[in-house]
């Protein structure tokens, strides 16, 4: 482990959290934090508390998306606790296994069975993200499970279930060093008081007027140089659209899907092992089909994923603000990439963010609080909101 003290109550909830796997009251416990209170920190001396206490315990570590998952190895790496016998992946790898047919094609998933579970404990990151279903489904093994993710974000979009609602143990002091970094320091004002004033906390940590005539020029540069370390966020279905057409211009000469695009998956699809809000690259794709029954056959590149995506796409789902369902077998759905709303970006991180600052008619001020601290603490070095 690096050279760094836990606080008391990081110390209390460890103690708290290895009394729990030694003598399980319940089958799970939740664990919440703020940005800059130390979770991956705590979790990193917990990795290596259960070693001394538990030296044959291997853990699953896992979340719900890839982009997740991939921010959890960073920090896991930066404490220098990853375990080669331990699981670092998503939940849907950790618990599902494809059903093949004859050709090897996958026609679908199934449930690990709990005697093929080889993990003693599940360490579930981002726990916000997780669906009900799969949260029953993991249960299902009979193993301790630490649910861990950030009380102060945004709640799952259509669902009353939410793991950190109301978390058993909560960290909620800021690193005195962290206090010194600016987005921490922005976060903390947007948790706290739902508005960010405008001006320059650094260089690359800022707000900005619209209207004023500096800010076009900097959207500018920023859009031009638009790369994989780069998160647009927004509020509006109708204001992503936008933005998407404008990043767009700056790059391709043609509003129809190329190679090189960035795109979005916005529904769910078990069979092609792909998940709204999975990010990624065009690397093939050509219009096939005739009349009503057009569509894209596409091979995308997924972030964080080691397979690509192939399959049918919808041609009517692009720059369009509403689902557009279709009746074609084996449809999946993607959309342009470039510009996300801040409730597709849970559990992104990039080096560059740029928040467009929007709330909606009949966001109430908790609400507004946590869709603003969501935004801000998706950036990790540079920060541009935009109101």
């Amino acid at each position: 482990m690096k050279d760094i003290q836990l606080s008391k109550p990081q110390i209390n909830i460890l103690e708290k959290i290895l009394d729990w796997l030694k003598s399980p009251n319940s089958q799970y416990i939740t664990l919440g934090g703020y940005a800059g209170t130390g979770k991956t920190t705590l979790v990193g001396y917990l990795r290596e508390s259960i070693k001394k206490e538990f030296p044959k315990y291997k853990i699953a570590f896992c979340s719900y998306t890839g982009k997740a998952t991939r921010v959890m190895r960073r920090k896991l790496k930066e404490t220098s606790q990853l375990d080669n016998k331990d699981y670092l992946g998503t939940i849907h790898r950790l618990i599902y296994k494809p059903i093949l047919d004859d050709d090897d094609n996958i026609v679908g998933w199934e449930r690990i069975q709990v005697e093929d579970f080889k993990y003693d404990l599940i360490i579930v990151d981002e726990s916000s993200m997780v669906t009900e279903d799969i949260w029953n489904d993991l249960l299902q093994y009979n193993k301790p499970i630490l649910a861990i993710g950030d009380h102060g974000q945004l709640p799952p979009i259509n669902s009353s279930f939410n793991l950190m609602s109301n978390p058993l143990f909560k960290l909620e002091e800021i690193y005195r060093q962290e206090l010194q970094n600016p987005i921490i320091k922005l976060s903390e004002i947007a948790r706290k008081y739902g508005s960010i004033p405008y001006g320059e906390l650094s260089s690359t940590v800022k707000k900005v007027k619209r209207e004023d005539s500096d800010t076009n020029d900097l959207l500018q540069n920023l859009f031009e140089s638009f790369n994989s370390e780069t998160l647009v966020l927004c509020g509006y279905n109708h204001t992503r659209v936008t933005l998407n057409k404008a990043i767009r211009s700056l790059h391709f000469d043609t509003p129809n899907p190329q190679v090189g695009d960035r795109v979005i998956c916005l529904k769910n699809n078990r069979i092609y092992d792909v998940f709204n809000g999975m990010t990624g690259t065009i690397l093939y794709i050509s219009k096939e089909g005739k009349g009503s029954n057009k569509y894209y056959d596409c091979e995308i590149a997924l972030d964080y994923e080691d397979l690509p995506f192939f399959g049918k796409i919808s041609i009517e789902q692009f720059n369009s603000s509403e689902f557009k369902n279709t009746k074609i077998e084996d449809m999946n759905y993607f959309d342009f990439g470039y510009a996300l709303t801040v409730h597709k970006a849970q559990g992104s991180q990039a080096k560059r963010v740029i928040l467009f600052e929007e709330r909606f008619s009949k966001m109430d001020d908790d609400t507004f609080r946590r869709w603003l601290y969501t935004g801000v603490t998706r950036a990790e070095q540079e920060l541009y909101i935009i109101k």
